[in-house]
Formats: structure tokens, C-alpha cells, sequence
């Protein structure tokens, strides 16, 4: 056992204008199993390539351990895993890898395979196989659960359960609550250290959120008061300073029927007193307001977001009935997926569940191609709606799948790869109400400098909520939704479960989050 201790940790990347970490110090066991939580964009892997010593920093961390990342840099990914593992890491033991890859009911065939042609589910295993064999070794585990369907989310969760030291990465909360003992949070202002799991965590969070929420109200009622009197002050020195110059001097020995003589010394006396009185008392109040004000300030608060669905006059809006969807290789054989059936009603949340590569991507692609195909003038001429399938790519499936006449469908797509330059030109591209898009980005969590930076620059959790946005800003009758909680923090995660439970739109979904799929109701249907 030893620690990792950061003081008075600062970091910020050039040319910006805020830190990511301003004067944060904690210490951590290299025995935890922690789990690392923030809104997107608050610095979890930034911090992570900090403790790898990729960037340089003001403060210091300092601990005798050696760190590995998760996932490593694969440059040849054409070679086999196992000249990979070779090149990476000479002084491996084989058996070590072959232990842990059992473990994680992989094959030790895999290690004879080219790395490329490897699923996203096996090469998640292997790297952590691979990494987990080196001892003496602190692993940084950045979001491993991306791409992963059920089953894999289950091994590697059980996988994790074994082991000790690491940081974990990952914003699905029945993984985290299964194999994490102590909890690191990106406050808004700080960084803390929880012992227990994410659902102890949170309802701490909760307690203080609920203490904190109802001290800012005595706060702002107290800040009120302060300039409330400031004015009352204000108005009374004001008042002296024009009797003083002889306005109201005047005015009211005018009305009173008096002559002003001796008076105007006195009254310049008491307005100078009452000036400087002002004066001191602003001071003091601006000190306490500014105090105040300063207080309490890791409220993480989340807005509610809007949603426009259509509701078609058809009762059914897709049907599919022994649908399989079928590749063609380069060698002339056809790769058929497990055949499929279901309807989808309005007013439905339908998952589609499955292991990776069974094809739940594609059947959402061949709704969206059949509803093209069939009332095609509703997209114009040529083309998809916003946010559809292009023109080029088809999808062969045998078996029928029917949609209803006019049917409008928004669709966000697993691969965020395609969002390059500003959020204004990407509006301009799907006809976004610019104001509307956004508003729901600045619910998102999105901060104003965001709205400055091309969304190449974005990290993997703010690009998928610029497609979750333009969805939302979408009027449509059936929305399609591919893996949309990829990198998406916990607090967001909230936030749509809300927004699907009060608007309830008829949802078609690929999601692997246990906890989402079953707090929004979705029917699950078995793929494969």
C-alpha cells in the first residue's frame, strides 16, 4: 500500500482563460478501487494524463507508483495481439496474460488474431488482460464501458471486482456500484474523496445538494436585504446632498412658508457625515454580498430539458417481421444477422439488447432506410431528413419492415467522427433554431466558452451531447437513438431520463446503461 498525494494541483491549457484545476490537493490509497466521476469537460482525463506526466502543472503529485492508461496506443493494429503485447511491453509473462484473459472468459486464441480485427468488446478485454498481468502497476481505466454491450459490461464489471488499485473512469452507475470502494468527485470548485460506491455517494450528494439548495435561498435572501439597505442609505445621503446644494432646502421651506438663513453649514456638515457614512457602509456590504455570494458554490444544479414530439395519426408506427439484415464480404458469402420482429406503438421506448456485433445498429439503420424509401418526398428530393442515413449507404435485410406515411424520424448516431467546425455552422446545416440549440447545450452543462471552439476540439461526451441537442431541437414522431450515453456524465444521464419520462416520445434505442433502460421503461427486445 502507498499513496498518491496532489497539493495545490493547478493546470490550465494555453491560450485558455480558465484553469481546469485551481489549488486542489487530496490524497488517495493505491489499494481503492475508485471510481472517478464529473460533468463532461471537468478534467477526468486530463487528470489522469497528469498523473502519466504528459503535461506540466503548477503544485505536486507525487507517489512511487508506476502508472498505466487505459485504453493504450495500438500503431500497428494490423499486427497480431500478441506481437502488440511484444512491442509494448518486452518483459511480459505469458501465463500472467493468458491467467487474465481467462478471467475475463476471452479465448488465448485472440492473441494469435490481427489486433484490428478484433470487436470493441475484445480488445477492451485484452487491454485490460494485458495491463492487469504487469505488477506492481496503478492502472488509470478511462471509460471502458463504451461500445460495450450487456454481457461484456457484466465480465468486465466482474473482472474488476477482483482487482485493486486503480482509478475508474465510467458514468454507468450500476458498473460503479459494483465494483468501486471510494469514489473521486470533480466538484464544481474542488475535488473530494467518498468512501463507499456510487449509490452512497450520491445520496450523500443528494443530503448536501438538498442543505446547500436551501442555504443559497437564505443567502439570497440575505444578499437582498444588503442592497436593499444600501439603497435605503443611498437615498438618504442623496437627499442631503440636495438640500446641501439648496433644491430641496427650497423646495421645502417653500412649502412650510419659512426663510432659509444659518442652515446651509449645517446641512453641508450632516450631508458630508451622511456621505462618508455611505460610503463605508457601501464597502462593508459589498464585502459581505461579495462573501456571500462567494459561498456554497458546488451546487451542481441541472435545468430541465424540452423535447417536441409529433404524434402520428397511426397507432403503429413500424412493424418489422422476420427481418435479417445481411452483408455481403469481398469473397461473395453473406454475413446474415439473427432474424428480428416487433412493432413499435406510439408512445413506446423500445431497447434493442444484444451482444456486440449481432446487429442492433443496423436494424436501426434499416427502419430509418425503409421509412426513406417508402414516403421519400417527405425528406426532399434525393436526400434523408436531418440527421439521416446518406444517400449512399444501404443496408441489405430480407423480410419486411413497414412504417407509417409521413413518418418523421430524428436519429442519433453512435459515431460522433463527422462533428467538425462551429456549433452555428452545424445549425445552419439541420435548420436549428440557433437560440433553441444552444439553450439545451447550456443545459447540458455546456459552459459559454464551449460555444467559441470547433467541436473537433470537443471532448467525447460534449460531442455526443451536440447530436443529443439537435435531436432534442427535432420535431419528429419516432426518435432513433444509437448508444446516445457513450461518454455521457451521470448528471446528463439524469437529466434525459427526466426529459423521456415527462415527454414520453416513442423511442428506438440502442443503450447498454442497465439503470437508464429500466427508469425510462423501455420494452426490451432480444437480439440474437
Amino acid at each position: 500500500m502507498s499513496l498518491i498525494s496532489v497539493s495545490h494541483l493547478t493546470f490550465y491549457y494555453e491560450g485558455s482563460s480558465d484553469n481546469i484545476f485551481e489549488d486542489v490537493s487530496f490524497q488517495i490509497d493505491t489499494d481503492w478501487r475508485l471510481g472517478f466521476i464529473a460533468r463532461n469537460g471537468r478534467g477526468k482525463t486530463t487528470f489522469l494524463k497528469l498523473l502519466m506526466g504528459e503535461y506540466e502543472y503548477r503544485g505536486t503529485i507525487s507517489s512511487d507508483e508506476r502508472f498505466d492508461y487505459f485504453p493504450f496506443a495500438v500503431r500497428e493494429p494490423e499486427k497480431a495481439v500478441l506481437e502488440v503485447v511484444e512491442e509494448l511491453y518486452p518483459d511480459y509473462e505469458f501465463w500472467k496474460l493468458c491467467r487474465e484473459l481467462t478471467l475475463l472468459h476471452v479465448d488465448a486464441d485472440v492473441l494469435y488474431r490481427a489486433f484490428s480485427t478484433l470487436s470493441s468488446g475484445e480488445r477492451t478485454k485484452v487491454m485490460l488482460a494485458v495491463l492487469f498481468s504487469r505488477d506492481n502497476h496503478f492502472l488509470l481505466i478511462d471509460e471502458p464501458t463504451n461500445h460495450l454491450d450487456q454481457e461484456g459490461r457484466d465480465s468486465v464489471r466482474e473482472y474488476l471486482k477482483g482487482k485493486k488499485g486503480f482509478i475508474l473512469v465510467s458514468h454507468d452507475r450500476d458498473f460503479l456500484d459494483q465494483c468501486v470502494d471510494h469514489v473521486l468527485v470533480i466538484n464544481r470548485t474542488d475535488i473530494e474523496v467518498y468512501k463507499g460506491n456510487f449509490s452512497t455517494w450520491w445520496e450523500e450528494r443528494r443530503r448536501r445538494d438538498a442543505w446547500e439548495q436551501a442555504e443559497n435561498e437564505r443567502l439570497k435572501q440575505d444578499i437582498e436585504r444588503l442592497k436593499s439597505s444600501a439603497r435605503v442609505k443611498e437615498q438618504w445621503a442623496d437627499d442631503l446632498e440636495a438640500r446641501k446644494l439648496g433644491r430641496k432646502a427650497a423646495e421645502e421651506a417653500k412649502r412650510k412658508g419659512t426663510v432659509l438663513k444659518g442652515r446651509r453649514p449645517l446641512i453641508g456638515e450632516k450631508s458630508r457625515k451622511m456621505q462618508r457614512r455611505r460610503k463605508n457602509l457601501e464597502h462593508r456590504q459589498e464585502r459581505a454580498i461579495e462573501e456571500k455570494e462567494g459561498l456554497l458554490k458546488n451546487l451542481e444544479e441541472t435545468e430541465d430539458l424540452k423535447l417536441f414530439p409529433l404524434r402520428h395519426h397511426k397507432e403503429i408506427l413500424a412493424e418489422l417481421s422476420g427481418v435479417r439484415v445481411f452483408y455481403e464480404n469481398p469473397d461473395g458469402s453473406r454475413k446474415v444477422l439473427p432474424e428480428t420482429s416487433f412493432r413499435i406503438r406510439n408512445g413506446d421506448a423500445v431497447a434493442l439488447k444484444g451482444r456486440n456485433g449481432c446487429g442492433k445498429s443496423s436494424v436501426l439503420k434499416a427502419v430509418i432506410q425503409a421509412a426513406q424509401e417508402k414516403d421519400r418526398e417527405s425528406y426532399g428530393t434525393g436526400g434523408a431528413g436531418p440527421g439521416l442515413l446518406p444517400e449512399g449507404e444501404r443496408l441489405c435485410f430480407e423480410g419486411t419492415i413497414e412504417t407509417a406515411a409521413g413518418l418523421r424520424i430524428s436519429y442519433v448516431p453512435q459515431d460522433t467522427g463527422h462533428l467538425k467546425g462551429s456549433l452555428s455552422e452545424y445549425a445552419a446545416r439541420y435548420e436549428l433554431p440557433l437560440p433553441l440549440f444552444l439553450a439545451l447545450l447550456r443545459k447540458l452543462d455546456f459552459g459559454r466558452e464551449q460555444f467559441e471552439k470547433n467541436m473537433e476540439d470537443y471532448s467525447g461526451g460534449q460531442k455526443k451531447k451536440v447530436l443529443i441537442a439537435r435531436s432534442l431541437c427535432e420535431q419528429a414522431h419516432l426518435y432513433i437513438w444509437d448508444e446516445p450515453l457513450n461518454f455521457i456524465d451521470v448528471f446528463s444521464r439524469m437529466q434525459i431520463e427526466d426529459l423521456l419520462l415527462k415527454y414520453r416520445p416513442t423511442l428506438l434505442l440502442v443503450e447498454h446503461d442497465r439503470t437508464f433502460t429500466e427508469r425510462i421503461g423501455a420494452r426490451i427486445v432480444e437480439l440474437g
